[in-house]
């Protein structure tokens, strides 16, 4: 390590183009990364989302990110983002990179340029309420593309906020560019913690050296390698530069004396050209895949959460209301064989909406085998409906069919056995739809404990007298047979 900038040869080929040639070669991106596969596994998750209009409500955002990581990989683009605070000159290192002022110099809080006659395009990405980022898209001559991203300054932003802005930007990136312009500080050193736990490369670009004296920027370079990042940067991904450098230049006046004025030089980011080529020589080819896939992945869960959790709110209330309809069926049936021949075919009813709500259709036989399934698992439970069906429904009978000849006097009883049986087959039907809606959401499987787990989990967090108080109360109201 030299204490000044590295002697590079102008002679180097151009910077695009080789960007180009380093970053992709589809050929090997099919052989060695499986790229192809990568971008039909993604193109069927986009297409195969598997969601109604009201679960799509809410998940604007996620599933517009995933079409941007599919587009990501349709166009082959490398995503280099730029972190660092206000005045370390990240806007003007990128703008060096680029070789034109597309981006806006100075706080970019709230900043907006338009770059009209270059061939650059800038576009404003939305990160939180209040922020953009901006993004430019370099254009090369083959299959790929480089997408610059610029960000606000890390103490531009308060920490929430800058947070959300870190994560959204750093998960979608490939690389990113770390910049300081001196010893670090306590929130820089916070920031690239954070930026490290992404698992994303990162340069650490120390600009703004030509303001050093050599001895002073040897020093400062020195304590960042050694103690500031040693943790957490190679020596090798830490890189000097001046993106706008000041030079002192004699001026001879009309008068012929001379002063010296500051005036900004051509940048010197050459070194940091070149270790972005490394990184991508080396890295490019697996971070396209590699990174558009986790961050998929990522938004991918969430997306089966919520679409989970509202077909769980739906499937609570078909749950609910096939109790209802069994738990009255129950009731107002007299005849104890009809009572148990329809508490089999409301149950199956019942399996057979869930399994065609979770998007995993079954026959009548196989929502026949998982009822026989779920009720041996449920010991106890199964075998008291059928005691109440057989008990309880012959002594209902038994009271229906004297009522002609009790003048009316054995239906307050027959009423009292009725909503008893009923809460007992509405119970049962409850914890049957419950455990066929974890075996469904589980993609029609038990998991790794097996049926009998399941069930006993579900059912320890069964409150039957609240269920059998809900069942009584609500079929109270709709027979109107009294009360108990």
């Amino acid at each position: 390590m030299t204490s000044t900038l590295p002697e590079i040869p102008e002679n180097l080929p151009n910077w695009t183009e080789e960007l180009d040639r380093v970053i992709f070669n589809f050929e090997d991106i099919q052989t060695e990364l499986n790229y192809q596969q990568a971008k039909t596994t993604l193109r069927n998750l986009v297409e195969h989302l598997d969601l109604t209009k009201a679960e799509k409500s809410g998940l604007e955002a996620e599933i517009l990110d995933l079409e941007t990581m599919l587009d990501k990989l349709e166009n082959m683009v490398v995503q280099i983002a730029a972190f660092g605070m206000v005045g370390r000159g990240k806007s003007s290192l990128l703008n060096a990179l680029v070789g034109q002022p597309v981006f806006a110099t100075g706080p970019l809080h709230g900043l907006t340029r338009t770059v009209q006659k270059v061939n650059w395009c800038i576009s404003p990405v939305a990160i939180a309420e209040a922020e953009r980022a901006f993004r430019v898209t370099l254009p090369t001559n083959g299959q790929s593309h480089v997408e610059l991203i610029d960000t606000p300054g890390l103490d531009e932003v308060n920490g929430e906020t800058r947070a959300i802005i870190a994560e959204k930007i750093a998960k979608q990136a490939d690389l990113i560019l770390f910049v300081i312009a001196g010893d670090m500080t306590k929130l820089e050193h916070e920031a690239l913690v954070q930026l490290r736990s992404f698992g994303k490369p990162i340069i650490l670009v120390f600009n703004k050296v030509d303001q050093y004296p050599e001895a002073d920027r040897l020093a400062i370079y020195t304590k960042i390698r050694d103690e500031r990042v040693r943790e957490l940067i190679s020596p090798d991904e830490i890189v000097m530069a001046a993106a706008a450098p000041l030079v002192k230049t004699a001026i001879l006046s009309d008068d012929g004396t001379r002063t010296l004025q500051m005036r900004r030089s051509d940048a010197q980011v050459t070194a940091l050209k070149l270790k972005i080529l490394e990184v991508l020589q080396q890295e490019g080819k697996a971070l396209v895949a590699l990174n558009t896939m986790l961050y998929a992945d990522n938004v991918n869960e969430q997306v089966v959460k919520r679409k989970l959790l509202i077909r769980e709110e739906t499937a609570n209330q078909l749950i609910w209301r096939v109790v209802m309809t069994k738990a009255l069926a129950i009731a107002l049936n007299p005849i104890t064989v009809i009572d148990i021949l329809s508490a089999v075919v409301i149950d199956v009813s019942l399996i057979l909406g869930l399994s065609k709500l979770y998007g995993l259709p079954m026959t009548e036989a196989n929502a026949v085998k998982l009822l026989q399934n779920i009720a041996l698992s449920m010991g106890g439970v199964g075998v008291t409906e059928t005691l109440a069906n057989l008990g309880l429904g012959g002594i209902k009978t038994l009271l229906g069919l004297s009522a002609p000849v009790t003048a009316g006097l054995t239906l307050v009883p027959y009423a009292t056995v009725a909503i008893a049986q009923a809460g007992v087959a509405g119970f049962s039907c409850y914890a049957i739809g419950q455990v066929a809606k974890v075996y469904l959401a589980n993609g029609a499987t038990w998991g790794p404990d097996g049926p009998k787990a399941v069930v006993n989990q579900i059912l320890t967090t069964l409150d039957e007298a609240s269920i059998l108080h809900r069942i009584k109360g609500e079929l109270l109201q709709k027979t109107k047979l009294g009360t108990m």
